[in-house]
């Protein structure tokens, strides 16, 4: 490891494995697309927008500042979205503590890198068809693929942002209110 104290604060709290912090990913696209649909019915309406290319790129920004109030609230609120819970998955600071807004907001803007520059090279390069989902997809798995090389198997923009993705508390069971354990421990 590194001799920074604030890395060794947080080596009692395990990471997240990777399959669930991917998992997680995939959870959220499908629970953002509600967001992103009744935020772009909001600015439709309320704009009385006539044409979905009327007023495209105020939508877009739109979007974004919706999708970043959404991240940035449940990130300084607890530090998980729905996904987030259901994968037992928390983010925090390398100290472990909450996030604050800035912190948050840097990790959101970060958080583009998984996208941003396999969309922006489809762009420069005029791609058409399936290069402009091939470009971004292998933008996605080259940025998951930088957590091999970070010691505690964190992803680029979190170790950038100063943030971790842990291990959140187990699942209660519903019935019992007892913790549901990984293993088989009678203890638990």
């Amino acid at each position: 490891m590194t001799d920074n104290p604030t890395d060794t604060a947080t080596c009692a709290v395990p990471t997240a494995p990777l399959k669930n912090r991917l998992y997680c990913m995939v959870y959220e696209a499908m629970l953002l697309f509600g967001v992103v649909f009744i935020a772009g019915w909001l600015f439709s309406t309320l704009l009385q927008q006539r044409h979905a290319l009327a007023l495209r790129h105020a939508q877009q920004v739109w979007q974004f500042i919706v999708l970043g109030v959404y991240f940035g609230w449940f990130w300084t609120h607890g530090g998980q979205t729905l996904a987030m819970k259901t994968w037992r998955v928390r983010v925090v600071t390398r100290a472990g503590e909450a996030l604050s807004w800035p912190r948050a907001l840097l990790r959101y803007l970060l958080a583009w890198l998984w996208f941003l520059p396999g969309l922006v090279l489809a762009w420069w390069l005029e791609a058409r068809g399936s290069m402009l989902l091939l470009l971004p997809m292998l933008n996605a798995v080259l940025w998951a693929l930088t957590s091999r090389l970070d010691p505690d198997r964190q992803f680029l923009h979190d170790r950038i942002a100063g943030t971790r993705l842990v291990l959140g508390a187990a699942a209660k069971d519903p019935l019992e209110g007892k913790p549901i354990s990984d293993q088989s421990n009678p203890q638990t």
